[in-house]
């Protein structure tokens, strides 16, 4: 039974790394790839099993209420297809696992559009510097901020795309506290409502070039709820002066009118940098400066419960989701590839209710999911 189960492996593998090399799937959907490799059929009669008596749970667990009996009936049918495609999610990433979770009445169309948020391609500002190589030798085999204070409270982004946003004032958190030995939870919304430059530069109503972008030029401006990046996000904070703190600038979950009041910032930005690709200097960046802004796709997301996730097909280029780099762990177990595997520890904005209490593991070593691609560092000011 081991041998056919690892000849399955090593055949979705090679299934996977043609289609990679071949280029001719679209990596943002992976179901179609997931069908081919695991044909319908095969997942649809246990999972669809008492389907009702699921979803009666999922509504009382996450108190979800609609107001027709033709919504409900809709969304009775979109969480059907969601527990199959969970289950073809875990037969291409079985060291994670997946299954219901908030998002099971969500189309992935749905779900990409209301809570994700990373703009892509990727554009630096002119400010992002390249940081500076470090010693790797002596960096501990496990590490986690979390363990040393820096992390604040897993947050919920709600019906927003501004994931972007909470994973820059998690990288500040971090650096803050690194700096000050204060660990101060910072305003996501100050971010959704006063970075907007694209809409400030359309309107002319903001004299100061320094806080302008090009609307014409594509993702180079921050968007509130409709995405940004969080480089651009410490370009306005450097510019700007500063964040508030959580408890002076709440959260609302949606795009609102800026009433920054400089009076009142807890935490600046002194300077900020991208990291390559390699994990090693990630790892090292990370002990360094405190937790890390990345971005990651996120396709694998939505079904995901906990566990480490090693999936044999995500693709690295398309890049929909912001996160922040918290630690690594060395020795999580995968099965799929045979052999114990380091991972990455990722805090996420989608609140305490999703994956492991807010947190996503993935398996190092690969760019799994992109997650090496885009990465930055910041400097909090020493006040």
């Amino acid at each position: 039974m081991a041998r056919f189960y690892h000849l399955f492996l090593l055949i979705s593998v090679s299934v996977a790394l043609a289609v990679a090399v071949a280029g001719s799937v679209d990596d943002s959907a992976t179901d179609p790839l997931i069908r081919q490799v695991v044909p319908e059929e095969e997942t649809s009669a246990d999972h669809l099993l008492n389907a009702e008596h699921h979803f009666t749970l999922f509504k009382s667990k996450f108190g979800k209420r609609y107001a027709t009996a033709e919504e409900h009936d809709y969304r009775l049918s979109v969480f059907k297809a969601n527990l199959r495609r969970a289950k073809r999610h875990q037969a291409l990433d079985p060291t994670a696992e997946h299954g219901v979770t908030k998002f099971s009445d969500l189309t992935p169309s749905e779900f990409r559009k209301t809570y994700l948020g990373l703009k892509n391609p990727l554009k630096f500002p002119a400010d992002a510097n390249k940081a500076p190589i470090l010693p790797t030798s002596d960096l501990p085999e496990d590490f986690d901020w979390r363990d040393h204070g820096a992390v604040t409270a897993v947050k919920d982004q709600g019906s927003c795309g501004s994931c972007w946003s909470f994973s820059t004032t998690g990288a500040l958190e971090g650096s803050h506290f690194l700096q000050t030995g204060e660990l101060v939870s910072l305003s996501e919304q100050q971010l959704v409502d006063c970075d907007h430059e694209n809409r400030l530069c359309r309107l002319n109503t903001f004299p100061s070039p320094l806080l302008q972008c090009d609307p014409a030029e594509k993702n180079s401006c921050d968007a509130g709820c409709n995405g940004g990046l969080m480089t651009n996000a410490y370009e306005y904070i450097l510019k700007s002066g500063g964040v508030q703190r959580e408890a002076d600038y709440p959260y609302t979950g949606k795009d609102g009118t800026c009433h920054f009041d400089k009076s009142k910032i807890a935490a600046s930005v002194a300077n900020f940098s991208v990291i390559g690709t390699d994990e090693d200097q990630i790892a090292a960046n990370l002990v360094k400066h405190g937790p890390l802004s990345i971005g990651i796709n996120a396709a694998w997301m939505q079904t995901y419960v906990g566990k480490v996730s090693c999936p044999f097909i995500c693709s690295k280029k398309r890049l929909d989701h912001g996160v922040l780099l918290v630690g690594y762990g060395s020795a999580g177990y995968a099965p799929s590839r045979l052999k114990e595997k380091p991972y990455w520890i990722i805090k996420n904005s989608w609140g305490p209710n999703w994956g492991e209490e807010g947190y996503y593991k993935i398996c190092s070593g690969y760019n799994s999911c992109g997650m090496d691609t885009m990465v930055s560092a910041v400097v909090s000011t020493n006040t």
